[in-house]
């Protein structure tokens, strides 16, 4: 046991920055950023023993992450209508208007809806179309029609008022 857990760990450590990199993108706050990562990292452990190394481990933590994402956003969003916290409506330039370039780009990731975020974000990792096809469930041609779909609205939200 001691040897899968030091296998794990190690990994994940190889691969901390897809963890990171999602959190980011589904998680504005730097206390809900870190709470998404180690809920992140807690459904992988649980899911460590049916990791059968027939994709590779970056991708199955992609899937993982991508997939905690989405509840946690899921979750956020019934706190959300109760009126716990504001999130920028999309058309709202305000929370991009006055930062640098990385955080506008950011703040305007955040404006698209979350399955562009995480097509988005497999895309930015490197990852190609066929892979990120695998990943989501969709074509290779599919994926290049909404990375495309996806520029171009991140060209709309980041242009000067």
């Amino acid at each position: 046991m001691a040897e899968e857990q030091a296998r794990f760990l190690a990994l994940v450590h190889e691969h901390r920055r897809i963890v990171h990199r999602i959190a980011g993108l589904y998680a504005t706050d730097p206390d809900d950023r870190k709470d998404l990562e180690q809920e992140t990292l807690l459904q992988a452990w649980r899911g460590w023993p049916m990791f059968r190394g027939d994709a590779k481990f970056s991708t199955w933590l992609y899937r993982i992450a991508l997939n905690t994402a989405l509840s946690w956003t899921r979750r956020s969003r019934i706190v959300q209508r109760m009126g716990d916290r504001e999130v920028p409506e999309p058309g709202d330039a305000s929370p991009i208007a006055h930062a640098d370039e990385r955080q506008r780009l950011h703040a305007a990731m955040l404006l698209l809806p979350e399955t562009d975020r995480a097509l988005l974000a497999l895309h930015l990792d490197g990852f190609d179309h066929n892979e990120i096809a695998g990943m989501l469930g969709l074509t290779a041609n599919n994926v290049g029609v909404k990375l495309h779909r996806i520029k171009a609205r991140l060209t709309e939200i980041l242009k000067p008022l």
